[in-house]
C-alpha cells in the first residue's frame, strides 16, 4: 500500500470494524519508519499495536499459501510489499484498501482510499 495503513486507519474511524491490517503493511510501516519516512508519535511497536487495539482491527500472519501464491502472481506490480498483500487477499478472499491503481489489474477487490 502506498498510503500508510495507519493513517488510513485515523481517517477512516468507525469504518474499519471487521478489517484487518496485515502483518505486511506491518513490516512496510517499519521499513519506512525507520528510513525516517514515516513519523509516528510514538514507538512504532507501541503506537501501532495501540492503534490495532484502539480500532479492533486484527493482524493476522503471513501464512504459507499466501506466500507461495507469489509463483503463480503474473508481474504487473513490482513493489514487493504490494505483490505480497496481492497473494494474501487472493488467498484468503479479502479486499484492499489502497490508492494504487496498479493493484487493479490483479484478480482482487479493492476498495478506494480516497486521500
Amino acid at each position: 500500500m502506498r498510503v500508510c495503513p495507519t493513517r488510513w486507519l485515523r481517517l477512516s474511524g468507525d469504518r474499519i470494524a471487521g478489517s484487518i491490517l496485515s502483518t505486511v503493511s506491518l513490516w512496510e510501516c517499519l521499513v519506512k519508519y525507520s528510513l525516517g519516512k514515516l513519523p509516528l508519535p510514538d514507538a512504532p511497536e507501541t503506537w501501532l499495536s495501540h492503534q490495532r487495539q484502539r480500532h479492533g482491527v486484527a493482524a493476522p500472519d503471513l501464512d504459507e499459501a499466501s506466500i507461495c501464491h507469489l509463483v503463480k502472481l503474473p508481474p504487473l506490480h513490482r513493489d514487493p510489499f504490494n505483490r505480497m498483500l496481492i497473494c494474501q487477499a487472493i488467498e484468503h478472499g479479502l479486499a484492499l484498501v489502497t490508492v494504487d491503481e496498479a493493484i487493479r489489474c490483479y484478480l482482487v477487490s479493492v476498495f478506494e482510499a480516497g486521500v
